[in-house]
């Protein structure tokens, strides 16, 4: 029997347009699996009693003048807090809401109800005309912050020691210097973060409630650092979908998307944002495996579409090196310094992927 023109023979790669039909094919199948996966997978934290906690600081949007007021009363919102969880019988809340407690944190935002909200700053942000915001990814809780604020002290660290290797970058600060820097890194747990086997981190549902209280912040950072303040953005994991989502009304210089499921925009133009985009994957880090697409599942749109790193979607691509999903904030790794040097400014010296 003769084989039809649109046939591939045994062994031979299929033709072009089968072989994109089936990867088509393949990546449907793997959204519905996950998806499959997250509504029968239990997921024990959704049966895990409400941690009773104190209504968050009634505060104004921060100064340069009242930083210090906001710290100190976020400070004694988490020491009640902490008080509160050790009352009901959660040792490990009380613990992580005891640690925030502590005087050497600056805390901008403290919630300690739910999963709970924190918004760091390490540095001084009062005097910093270079400023990191960092957006975490999935089950970022109160309970699993340290990872979190490891990384922007990672960075802060990074930032601190290529500054002080350098000595001046030629830039203007906000508070009259054209010395050197002064930086800042804000670790932003400022919405529910999905919890990574769900059906929420599949779609863009909590990035677009996210997307509001991001602006909302950096609107409020500009009050306190000025409009000549250099902020970068960077985003990790399913914070990246939040940036994405937020991107068009954020007053941001950079937006570095690093180990990206994809941003719900096809290109970096339909993102519609004035900031320079910049994308990174390690090596070894497993959202390779992520389908880069959208679908129509279970009656909701799953999947985030185009892949950052690639070329098609237009982003300035930078090393990260060897690492995984969680590396890219690891001292030492080619991915902090390159983030270092994107807050920095020093894009020349930004290795490229």
């Amino acid at each position: 029997m003769a084989h039809s023109a649109h046939s591939a023979q045994p062994g031979e790669p299929l033709p072009p347009t089968l072989r994109v039909r089936f990867l088509r094919r393949l990546s449907r199948t793997l959204l519905a699996a996950l998806v499959t996966a997250a509504v029968v997978v239990p997921v024990s934290a959704a049966a895990r009693p409400r941690i009773p906690a104190p209504a968050p600081a009634a505060l104004a949007p921060p100064t340069t003048a009242t930083l210090d007021k906001a710290y100190t009363a976020n400070r004694a919102n988490a020491a009640e807090a902490s008080r509160m969880a050790a009352a009901h019988g959660d040792r490990t809340r009380a613990a992580a809401d005891r640690a925030m407690a502590a005087p050497s944190r600056h805390f901008l935002t403290f919630d300690g109800r739910g999963q709970g909200l924190a918004v760091e700053v390490l540095g001084d942000l009062a005097h910093a005309d270079r400023v990191a915001v960092l957006v975490p990814g999935s089950d970022t809780t109160l309970e699993t912050y340290g990872r979190f604020r490891a990384g922007a002290a990672a960075l802060q660290d990074r930032l601190n020691s290529l500054d002080r290797r350098h000595g001046t970058h030629g830039t203007h600060g906000t508070h009259g210097s054209t010395s050197r820097p002064h930086t800042a890194v804000i670790a932003w747990l400022g919405y529910e973060t999905p919890g990574t086997v769900s059906t929420t981190v599949l779609t863009t549902g909590r990035a677009e409630d996210a997307a509001p209280p991001l602006t909302r912040f950096i609107r409020e950072l500009r009050g306190v650092v000025g409009e000549k303040a250099h902020v970068s953005l960077l985003c990790h994991s399913y914070g990246t979908v939040v940036c994405g989502r937020a991107a068009r009304g954020l007053d941001v210089d950079d937006i570095a998307l690093i180990g990206s499921p994809g941003t719900g925009a096809d290109s970096v133009s339909a993102l519609r944002t004035s900031a320079r985009i910049w994308a990174a994957r390690g090596a070894d880090d497993w959202i390779v495996n992520v389908p880069h697409v959208h679908a129509d599942l279970f009656g909701t749109t799953v999947g985030f579409g185009a892949d950052p790193v690639s070329p098609a979607f237009g982003a300035h691509v930078f090393a990260a090196g060897a690492g995984g999903h969680s590396d890219y904030f690891k001292p030492g790794s080619v991915s902090l310094d390159n983030l270092a040097r994107i807050v920095l400014g020093d894009t020349s010296e930004v290795s490229r992927a």
